[in-house]
């Protein structure tokens, strides 16, 4: 069959007030771009007519500006998950005017499929081809595509010739089958192949075509400073230390990495040490520096969920693709972020944090308890389930007046159990094998800055003996401290007393 052209504004004007829209990508790689922007223009209308017009948006993970941004400015979003970056969005929630539900990635899919978010009215797909019997070949991402072209009413496409064509048969579309009747995910090493290339639809649910040429709207990442220099070295002088110790075998393990600059210094560093043999990846972002060390032969192989790249960098994988095709693979993001498959693999999961307490519990989602920044992604998919789990962080923030270490974390993300390893420029806390008091002497000791060490000892003699030794009434206290003053080396532990 064939299928009819439509405008981005034509396609618009099919999703209504109070509907529920799913859309590709993971992360702005593979996220539409050009219909969501003429449904903000039409809320914007509606809205100075007296009209309600707000909107629920499904994703893999975040999307560019031209989803989350221009529904936020517009006030068209009332229900966003699983995951954002957006400044703007980031903004709204805080301030109480969206409904954000920060969902491990994951989990996404299945509660999708579950019906626990409700129906699905439109699928909104970024492709660079479909076929009339409804073969969909998606862009630079998995996301959560395949379930939401399942449980969609209709699926409008986006056909993006800005991405080449060379990405068919770069994915590997896989959905595991629902409760009671789930099957093992037969992953057993990264670079297995288990599903089709390709997202299969009824044909007749694609409603239309809307004929795109726009590039992703890719993020750029400092360059690595001093400081996240070495959190990356201590990261590979650690791992190195334990395939020394035999702890990780000699042929190495898989490695996930989380997004940003201190993934990218970490895997540099990972990179430069040759002690470290060429490894692969099973992760959900591949990032510039990722194809780089494809490209120097230190990765053999990467598995991920998207390529959340510069369009530099994705040109260069379209435009070599004979060197690329054997070395990547695309997964949807309940494979790539499965559970079973971390567990199975031996992943060494390495994230960032906002920050540590002084036991092993990790916030890496809230400003001070309170302030949404991210969402917790894909970090506690891995983490939980990983063979070390490694969580990184410079030791301060802002000049000096935030400390990463804290006594008591303000937001509880990733707790003691599943976090094995603690790390800042300072140093290396391996918690493994400790009691809480231990793993509060490695961290105090190993990661805090200098101006913050004596502060938590001091909190540490307070918190008196236990199991877990806390007082209570300072356990916040240095975020006490940074909201009254704007500076926790301020912090008087004499107040609070025992």
């Amino acid at each position: 069959m064939s299928f009819r052209i439509l405008s981005a504004a034509e396609a618009a004007s099919l999703i209504k007030n109070g509907y529920t829209v799913g859309v590709s990508g993971f992360t702005p790689a593979g996220s539409p771009k050009a219909v969501i922007v003429e449904v903000a223009k039409n809320a914007e209308e509606e809205h100075a007519k007296g009209n309600p017009f707000q909107i629920s948006i499904l994703s893999g993970a975040s999307t560019g500006d031209s989803c989350d941004g221009v529904l936020t400015r517009a006030k068209a979003m009332r229900y966003r998950a699983p995951y954002t970056t957006n400044g703007d969005f980031r903004k709204a929630v805080n301030n109480g005017e969206i409904a954000y539900n920060d969902i491990h990635l994951s989990q996404m899919a299945q509660e999708i499929r579950f019906g626990f978010l409700g129906h699905v009215n439109v699928a909104i797909i970024e492709a660079c081809d479909v076929t009339a019997d409804g073969k969909i070949y998606l862009t630079a991402a998995g996301g959560i595509s395949p379930t939401i072209c399942d449980k969609a009413d209709i699926i409008i496409i986006e056909l993006n010739s800005a991405h080449s064509k060379n990405m068919i048969g770069m994915h590997d579309v896989y959905q595991p089958l629902d409760p009671p009747l789930r099957r093992e995910i037969p992953i057993y090493k990264s670079s297995d192949r288990i599903g089709t290339t390709y997202v299969q639809v009824d044909p007749k649910k694609i409603v239309g075509i809307v004929e795109t040429n726009m590039k992703d709207e890719a993020r750029d990442f400092t360059e690595p400073d001093p400081i996240t220099d070495q959190i990356g070295v201590n990261v590979a002088n650690f791992l190195v230390s334990d395939m020394k110790r035999g702890i990780i075998p000699a042929s190495f393990l898989p490695l996930q990495s989380g997004v940003g600059n201190i993934a990218n210094a970490v895997l540099g560093a990972l990179g430069r040490d040759k002690t470290i043999p060429d490894f692969e990846m099973y992760t959900e972002v591949i990032q510039d520096s990722v194809i780089d060390l494809m490209k120097a032969g230190r990765i053999k192989f990467g598995s991920t969920c998207s390529l959340s790249v510069t369009n530099g960098c994705l040109d260069e994988i379209y435009g070599n693709i004979d060197f690329f095709r054997d070395k990547l693979v695309l997964r949807p993001s309940e494979i790539s972020n499965n559970p079973e498959v971390v567990r199975r693999l031996g992943i060494i999961s390495m994230n960032t944090a906002i920050e540590a307490d002084i036991y092993g519990n990790i916030n890496s989602t809230h400003i001070t308890g309170t302030k949404m920044m991210n969402g917790i992604g894909g970090s506690g998919d891995f983490t939980r389930n990983a063979y070390i789990s490694i969580f990184s962080c410079p030791s301060v923030a802002k000049g000096g007046k935030i400390s990463s270490i804290v006594p008591m974390v303000s937001h509880h993300d990733h707790n003691e159990h599943s976090v094995n390893v603690v790390i800042t420029e300072q140093g290396v806390a391996d918690l493994r094998g400790k009691s809480p008091v231990e793993r509060a002497r490695a961290i105090i000791e190993n990661c805090a800055h200098p101006d913050y060490k004596q502060i938590l000892w001091d909190y540490a003699k307070l918190a008196g003996k236990g199991q877990t030794p806390h007082c209570i009434q300072a356990a916040l206290g240095m975020h006490a401290e940074l909201n009254e003053t704007g500076d926790m080396r301020n912090i008087d532990w004499g107040k609070y007393g025992k």
